[in-house]
Order: C-alpha cells, then sequence, then structure tokens
C-alpha cells in the first residue's frame, strides 16, 4: 500500500501551515478573520498567501458587500491533498500513524 504521506516545504513555513490548517477546517474564510486569527500584519497575510496561491493550493474571491470589497479564502482540491500529505508525513515523523 502506498502511502500518500509527503513533506511539503511550502507548506511547512509557520504562517503557511497555520494557514493551510484553519482553511483546511472550513469552505473559506475572509482575509481579515485569517489575519487576525494568525495575528500578522496584512503585508505578511498577502505575501504567504501568494505563495500558496502560485502554488494552486489556495484561491481568494473578492466580493463586494454593503459597499466594501472583501477577500476571501479557501484551499484548492490540490491546496487539501498537499495540506493532508504534508500532515500525514509529520505525524509519521513523530511517530504518529
Amino acid at each position: 500500500m502506498m502511502s500518500n504521506a509527503k513533506f511539503d516545504p511550502l507548506i511547512h513555513a509557520q504562517n503557511r501551515l497555520h494557514i493551510c490548517a484553519l482553511l483546511a477546517a472550513t469552505a473559506e474564510l475572509e482575509f481579515k478573520v485569517l489575519r487576525e486569527q494568525l495575528d500578522v500584519s496584512d503585508s505578511v497575510l498577502s505575501k504567504n498567501l501568494k505563495s500558496l496561491e502560485d502554488a494552486n493550493y489556495v484561491v481568494l474571491a473578492k466580493r463586494t458587500s454593503m459597499g466594501r470589497q472583501h477577500t476571501w479564502l479557501s484551499l484548492t482540491a490540490l491546496g487539501r491533498t498537499a495540506y493532508g500529505g504534508h500532515v500525514k508525513m509529520l505525524k509519521e515523523i513523530v511517530g504518529e500513524q
């Protein structure tokens, strides 16, 4: 049986791992909620999201509500697979299967 565990250095960076973990638990999150959960600046979050977006792990959707534009984020199917494989590999490394 082949394992789908795979260490992903892109996801492993602390903020990106946290982003993926938060997004994996829901269909989508608003940018400001993600920023508050990570306790980082807009620019730090944007930089990390850009890396994940470039890898096609995260997709951004801009929507207008009450005259204001809001950015919503979600993991793509590829992102969910990569995150799941990364978590599985981490569990194997620490001896939890």
